[in-house]
C-alpha cells in the first residue's frame, strides 16, 4: 500500500487473536502497522507483534528493493509493536533504533539488551534527517505509555501517531471506524485525557494533512472529524445527548424495571436510550456507550451486602478512566435490606463533576405500585432537558510541575512535600515545573 510516493505500509493483520490485551474481544482482527519512508536513507516506522515478524519482514524486504533499512524507529514499546526489534536488529546489523531514553530501557527489559552500539537517542524537539524528509519526534507521554513518542514529516505533512487515533480491526474489513475507535480509546487510553490534550495541543502547532496510527486505517480525509473527536474523548465531554441503562438482573424482576425505564424514557421523547445486561454485554462496549452518552442509569441488585459483581467491575472500569461530566440516575432492588444505591454511590464519590438524579428507585423484589410511580419520576427527571448554569471558570493555577518518567501534571504553584505521582508512583524529585 503506497501512501505518498516515499511511504509506502508494511505491516500486518492479525485474524488469529480473539482477545486483544488479553481482554478486548476483536471480532474483525487486528493491524500491526508499520511504515517504510524511503529517501537518501531509509527508516522503518515501528515493527509487528513477533507472530507475524516473518511477514513483516518479507512486507519489508519487498518494498526495500535490495536496499538496506538505515533506522528502525520505535514510538511505542508495547509488544505488539516491539517484540519484533530483536529479529530485525539480527537481520539488518548495520540498522541502528531510533528511539526515547525510556524506550532504551525498555529494550533492556525485553531483550536484554538497549542496542548501545546501535542506537540513537532522540527527545522532544529531535529532528532527524533521511535527505528530503526530516523527521520531528514529539514526546507524547502516557499515550498510553511512558516512553511514546509521535514523529511527524514535514516533507509530506505525516503524523505518525503512535497508538493516538487507532483502532480495533484488521485493515482488510470494512467497518465504521468511530465506534471501534472509540472503544479502544476509552478502554486502552481513556485514563490519560490530560496527557491526550496536551499532544492535540503540540498537534495543532503542526501541519497535517495523512494521521498514520499503529492500529487502524491510515487516515487521508476529514481529519477535523477524528480529531474533535479525540478532543471529546480526553476532555471527557460526552459525544452524544442521550441514555444508557446498564442493569445487572438475577431472576429477572431488576431487568423488568430497566426495560420499562427504556420504554418510559422513549415515551418522554429521548431520541437515544440504550439498554444494556451488564452480564451478557462486551464489558468493553457498555463502558463505551457510558462514556459516549450524557446520561447514564445504573441499575442492580444488592447482593451478598455490596452489589452484583458485574456492576462493581462496570463501575470499577468507569472510575478508573476518569467517569466524570454526566448525569446519573440509580435503581436498586433487595428484598430485606437494599443497599445497593448507597454502594453505587460511594464507588462513584471521587468521580468529578457527576450529577445524581433523584430519585433514586427502591424495589423490594418485584415492582409494586409505589416503586412503578418512582420509575415515572426517575424517567421524568432524566428526560428534562439540563437548565443548570455553566459552571464558572476556576482561575488558572499559578504553576504546572511535570512527572518527568509519565507526564502527569500537578497544577499549582508549590508542589506539596512528599507528594507522589497517582499514575506512576514516583516521588516529588522527579516532578519538574515548567517554565
Amino acid at each position: 500500500m503506497t501512501i505518498t510516493k516515499d511511504i509506502e505500509y508494511i505491516g500486518v493483520n492479525d485474524h488469529e487473536i480473539d482477545l486483544f490485551e488479553g481482554q478486548y474481544i476483536v471480532p474483525n482482527g487486528m493491524a500491526y502497522n508499520s511504515y517504510l519512508i524511503k529517501d537518501e536513507k531509509t527508516a522503518v516506522m515501528d515493527s509487528v507483534d513477533a507472530r507475524f515478524a516473518q511477514q513483516w519482514l518479507h512486507n519489508l524486504e519487498t518494498a526495500l528493493e535490495g536496499k538496506a533499512p538505515d533506522y528502525l524507529i520505535v514510538q511505542h514499546m508495547e509488544p505488539d509493536h516491539s517484540s519484533s526489534i530483536k529479529i530485525f536488529m539480527d537481520t539488518y546489523p548495520t540498522a541502528t533504533i531510533v528511539s526515547s531514553a525510556k524506550a532504551f530501557g525498555m529494550m533492556q527489559n525485553f531483550f536484554g539488551t538497549a542496542f548501545e552500539e546501535r542506537r540513537m537517542i532522540v527527545a522532544e524537539g529531535s529532528i532527524l534527517s533521511l535527505g528530503s524528509h526530516k523527521l520531528t519526534f514529539v514526546a507524547a507521554p502516557m499515550v498510553h505509555w511512558p516512553e511514546v513518542m509521535v514523529t511527524y514529516d514535514a516533507k509530506d505533512k505525516v503524523l505518525f501517531s503512535a497508538d493516538g487515533f487507532g483502532k480495533f480491526g484488521a485493515l482488510d474489513v470494512e467497518e465504521d471506524w468511530a465506534c471501534e475507535a472509540r472503544r479502544y480509546y476509552i478502554g486502552i487510553v481513556g485514563k490519560y485525557g490530560a496527557q491526550v490534550q496536551a499532544l492535540l495541543k503540540k498537534a495543532a502547532n503542526l501541519d497535517i494533512e495523512i494521521i498514520c496510527p499503529l492500529h487502524g486505517p491510515i487516515l487521508t480525509e476529514n481529519l477535523g472529524y477524528y480529531l474533535n473527536l479525540y478532543d471529546i474523548w480526553s476532555s471527557y465531554r460526552p459525544e452524544e445527548e442521550g441514555v444508557l441503562i446498564a442493569y445487572t438482573s438475577v431472576y429477572g424482576h431488576t431487568k423488568k424495571a430497566a426495560e420499562l425505564l427504556a420504554e418510559k424514557l422513549e415515551g418522554c421523547g429521548c431520541q437515544s436510550v440504550v439498554l444494556t445486561d451488564l452480564a451478557r454485554s462486551d464489558m468493553a462496549e457498555a463502558v463505551e456507550d457510558a462514556f459516549r452518552y450524557s446520561k447514564l442509569v445504573l441499575v442492580t441488585t444488592t447482593y451478598n451486602g455490596d452489589i452484583f459483581p458485574f456492576m462493581k467491575e462496570f463501575i470499577h472500569h468507569l472510575t478508573e478512566r476518569n467517569y466524570q461530566n454526566r448525569t446519573v440516575g440509580m435503581i436498586e432492588n433487595g428484598s430485606w435490606a437494599p443497599m445497593a444505591a448507597k454502594v453505587m454511590r460511594g464507588m462513584l464519590d471521587k468521580s468529578k463533576d457527576l450529577t445524581f438524579v433523584e430519585p433514586v428507585v427502591t424495589i423490594r423484589s418485584a415492582l409494586n405500585a409505589e416503586s412503578t410511580a418512582q420509575l415515572d419520576a426517575l424517567a421524568q427527571a432524566l428526560a428534562a432537558p439540563c437548565d443548570c448554569a455553566p459552571p464558572e471558570e476556576a482561575p488558572a493555577p499559578a504553576g504546572r510541575w511535570v512527572c518527568d518518567i509519565c507526564g502527569y501534571v500537578y497544577e499549582g504553584d508549590v508542589l506539596p512535600e512528599g507528594f507522589t505521582c497517582p499514575l506512576c508512583r514516583m516521588g516529588a524529585d522527579h516532578f519538574k515545573k515548567e517554565a
